[in-house]
């Protein structure tokens, strides 16, 4: 960690605007050519966002080796995605960008909006954690780090896995540990495939995630090009090698491509669900999935009030009740967030059908710049 950057960090440069703006046409017209289109992001597409990277200036691992203290930092929970996150996002929706190779743990790729199935989080996600027995993946809106002491080197949570009740343990990949094997294989397959392969913020000093855009760039048939303020060791390899932010980069690329970059809504997703058992009782569920099903946690708490004073404050949520209900009665939940972006309670109302098991699955928007929540259902 600190031992792996130096006292006296690469120096950083930064072209001029006018170059900056040049080598995006170049880019531009490179992407409008590909048809298989990589990224590869380090920690420099989220300074923007607050999230200080590792070996510049200001460092993670600078200012340790330097003995100093960092101040002003943003949690990476409440952090925004920025410009280069949305516009990945809006080129993978547009299949553009066929895959996404990320060094970052800070989650805001998956929660900027890119797809499970289009990225390797090569050295894991400070938001997910999964079961050691049955490998069952959780996604939380909060760090999934134990509350007691251990090394680095242990990665139990503290909590249990809902299906089999295993051990869950955090993604993250410390020094010295070995890689996820899938999430490097897709890696390594997606690079031998791509035609152009673009790096955004990482020095590429860490093994093996750094191999990836040096297979690209050792292809013939394939370019790569490279945007970090500080020089890698392959830049030789590099079509083209741009010294700039990526924010400042990536802007300039999609007005070339008269591509909109659109602004950050976080999206979450609900099911509920109503049993009914004998003696009139009834028991609602309500689950937060991702978009591939993946269990999220995302709420603090759901009440229903006009048929149960108790609430429910802890997974799964559950809400047990006895009451005649007609075919048609509308079920009011409050639902109560994390709250990480400042998200207020937000009431969805819940329909009974009558039909035994019946889910509905909600998809709720939330605008962080207005502070309003948009919700839409549909049968699950």
């Amino acid at each position: 960690m600190a031992d792996t950057a130096p006292r006296v960090p690469a120096e950083e440069r930064q072209e001029d605007l006018d170059v900056v703006d040049e080598k995006a046409a170049a880019l531009a017209e490179q992407i409008k050519k590909s048809k298989h289109f990589i990224v590869f992001t380090g920690a420099g597409v989220s300074t923007s966002a607050g999230i200080p990277d590792f070996r510049g200036p200001e460092g993670v691992w600078t200012l340790m080796a330097q003995g100093r203290q960092r101040t002003g930092t943003v949690n990476t929970l409440q952090a925004i995605p920025t410009a280069t996150h949305m516009a990945l996002v809006e080129l993978q929706n547009r299949g553009v960008l066929k895959y996404l190779i990320s060094q970052n743990c800070d989650a805001l790729h998956r929660k900027s909006g890119i797809l499970p199935d289009k990225i390797s989080e090569l050295h894991g996600n400070n938001n997910r954690e999964y079961c050691k027995d049955c490998g069952k993946e959780y996604i939380r809106d909060f760090r999934a780090v134990a509350s007691y002491e251990k090394t680095v080197y242990d990665h139990r949570t503290g909590r249990k896995c809902a299906y089999c009740g295993g051990a869950l343990l955090d993604s993250i990949i410390n020094f010295g540990e070995p890689l996820f094997e899938e999430p490097l294989k897709l890696a390594r397959n997606h690079a031998k495939k791509a035609d152009l392969c673009l790096v955004l913020g990482s020095s590429l000093t860490v093994s093996p995630a750094n191999g990836i855009p040096e297979i690209v760039g050792r292809r013939k048939a394939a370019k790569l090009v490279i945007c970090n303020l500080q020089d890698t060791p392959i830049d030789e390899l590099a079509d083209q090698r741009i010294y700039s932010r990526a924010d400042k980069l990536m802007t300039r690329v999609m007005a070339k491509l008269d591509i909109t970059i659109p602004t950050f809504i976080l999206r979450r997703r609900l099911t509920v669900e109503i049993e009914t058992t004998s003696g009139n009782r009834h028991q609602l569920k309500i689950c937060g999935v991702d978009v591939d099903r993946t269990p999220a946690t995302f709420l603090r708490s759901v009440k229903l009030e006009q048929y149960s004073r108790r609430g429910a404050s802890a997974e799964p949520f559950t809400i047990s009740f006895r009451s005649d209900l007609d075919p048609g009665t509308e079920l009011k939940l409050e639902l109560e967030f994390m709250g990480n972006y400042g998200e207020p309670n937000l009431e969805v109302i819940y329909e009974y059908t009558g039909k035994a098991d019946a889910k509905v699955m909600y998809f709720l928007e939330y605008d962080p710049q207005t502070g309003e929540w948009k919700t839409t259902k549909q049968a699950d």
